[in-house]
């Protein structure tokens, strides 16, 4: 039986961004330019504030005064015991299981800076319906993901596709900052990311996770 999701992921949503390859060669030229002049060597990170948390079937505020809202289907991993410094191949061990995340957000304008004001408006990261135990999920790299408006088909990818797997993201940020139990790492959104409006019907579906549905009410 899955776990009440609310029981075991309380704790900070941290979100990676250009997690996908085919979003990271989409900018690779930019960040090739400077200031930069070389693509991120580390995990760009970014944080979804506790005000952004929703869940499976609430609404999602289209906020007055905005010109385009996106939805961001990622595979979300509920931290189930605290890890730092924990090797890749340990890494796994500290998941108690996973979950779909529709992180939303207006479009961005750097992925090196993730704007507050672009994520952290209320109710922008849905997360559900329910926590799928980690053995339940034998390789959290092989899933497909996609993301239908209103029933049609409009992003599809595979978490195989990461630029970092599941268990390279928890070794590499708990190399500085202990991730607890209860935390939420959100890994990535694919590219091709779509525009929503008031009305829209929002479904993500990840494989063995089932599907996460909001419907876009304007402010």
């Amino acid at each position: 039986m899955s776990r009440a999701l609310h029981e075991v992921a309380s704790g900070t949503l941290l979100g990676v961004a250009l997690n996908y390859q085919g979003l990271l060669q989409q900018h690779l030229a930019a960040f090739n330019e400077p200031p930069y002049k070389q693509p991120p060597v580390k995990p760009v990170l970014f944080i979804k504030t506790p005000n952004t948390r929703n869940q499976h079937g609430q609404p999602v505020t289209y906020p007055s005064a905005v010109d385009r809202l996106q939805p961001g289907p990622a595979l979300g991993v509920v931290i189930g015991k605290d890890a730092s410094r924990v090797s890749v191949e340990n890494a796994l061990a500290h998941v108690a299981g996973y979950t779909i995340v529709n992180e939303f957000s207006l479009p961005e304008d750097s992925y090196y800076r993730p704007a507050v004001k672009a994520k952290c408006r209320d109710g922008f990261c849905s997360l559900g319906p329910e926590l799928v135990p980690a053995a339940q999920v034998p390789n959290p790299q092989a899933l497909g993901i996609r993301l239908l408006v209103n029933g049609e088909l409009r992003q599809h990818n595979n978490t195989a596709n990461c630029v970092r797997s599941v268990a390279q993201l928890i070794a590499e940020i708990s190399e500085f900052m202990t991730l607890h139990a209860g935390d939420v790492l959100i890994t990535g959104t694919p590219e091709g990311r779509v525009d929503v409006l008031p009305g829209d019907r929002v479904t993500v579906e990840i494989d063995g996770l089932g599907q996460l549905i909001n419907t876009i009410v304007a402010e």
